[in-house]
């Protein structure tokens, strides 16, 4: 492969194969890339042309040969959009996609888990190296999923036990007591991404079974006072809206041989007026501990809808524009 000027690459390829695959049907893989990063691609024969702005057309180059070198190396079968997007996303970033298939990755029931961001493969590495981390960022960044996938790969190798799954159990604006049904009716609703990410790694029937035996164990954070955690995989999702006090209660939970993930975003707190958050100040006293690991995920490494990465990265530089002028 070789570049001919500044806006425009010719790039070579040996094996046709894998170069229709690359290009998907009707070239529609080539079409999105084109789409995504505003640039012109002619294909022909064994070759693809790439003419754009100088940035936009080096970093086509670079989501085309991290594709075809994939591809190559065995993955025919898994080349779809989302393999596209994800290459887009590490490229876009200034990270080659190759990273992540060499980064870390959890082994679950039903598939592997990989990290499709860097920010999510130094989380990975947290999760694998601390007894506490605290996984901070908006939604979409995989906080809470990976952290599920964890403590699913630990699980099934037995490294625990258990799983406990537990969040504070506070809506904006809406409270379990104006709820209706008993106490594991009332919680049900604000579980359900931990719900939807167990059966997303686990079979049905084994989620169930788990569910019943105690192996897995999904409680509000109030249920947890008094208890000593011990050979367990513990997850606190939405940690943001936890109060000083009961954030140190749930941590000082943590019994012999288990872990602790807790995750949240600052930017959306739901406790009342006046009240600090206790993921907050944790985050700040527990800086530098032994043991404690803590990632801050951005836009980034948000791996829904590209858009919302937009969304996102818009809402952090006008935050950052606001502190400036402070």
């Amino acid at each position: 492969m070789n570049a001919a000027k500044a806006n425009s690459i010719r790039m070579e390829f040996e094996d046709n194969g894998v170069l229709a695959l690359l290009s998907g049907e009707h070239n529609q893989y080539l079409a999105h890339i084109e789409k995504s990063l505003d640039v012109t691609l002619d294909s022909f024969g064994n070759s693809i042309k790439i003419s754009g702005a100088g940035k936009a057309t080096k970093t086509a180059q670079i989501v085309i040969e991290d594709l075809y070198r994939r591809i190559a190396d065995g993955k025919r079968d898994d080349i779809d959009k989302s393999m596209v997007e994800d290459a887009l996303r590490w490229a876009v970033n200034g990270h080659q996609a190759d990273a992540v298939t060499a980064g870390e990755s959890f082994d679950t029931w039903k598939k592997k888990i990989v990290a499709k961001t860097k920010g999510q493969n130094d989380y990975l590495k947290l999760l694998r190296s601390n007894e506490v981390v605290f996984g901070l960022g908006p939604a979409g960044t995989g906080k809470t999923y990976m952290a599920v996938a964890r403590a699913v790969e630990a699980l099934k190798k037995r490294e625990v036990e258990r799983i406990i799954l537990s969040r504070p159990a506070v809506e904006a604006g809406e409270r379990l007591g104006f709820l209706p049904g008993d106490m594991k009716e009332k919680v049900d609703p604000y579980l359900r991404p931990l719900y939807d990410a167990l059966y997303d790694m686990m079979p049905a029937d084994k989620v169930d079974r788990m569910l019943a035996s105690g192996e897995i164990e999904i409680a509000p954070l109030a249920f947890m006072r008094g208890r000593t955690l011990t050979a367990a995989h513990v997850i606190i999702d939405e940690a943001q809206n936890t109060t000083p006090v009961q954030m140190k209660m749930v941590l000082t939970r943590l019994g012999q041989d288990s872990h602790m993930v807790i995750t949240g975003d600052l930017s959306q707190v739901d406790l009342p007026a006046g009240q600090p958050s206790g993921l907050a100040e944790a985050v700040s006293l527990l800086d530098n501990i032994k043991g404690v690991g803590i990632i801050h995920l951005s836009g980034q490494d948000v791996v829904r809808h590209p858009v919302v990465a937009r969304i996102l990265q818009a809402y952090e530089a006008g935050q950052k524009q606001q502190n400036t002028s402070k």
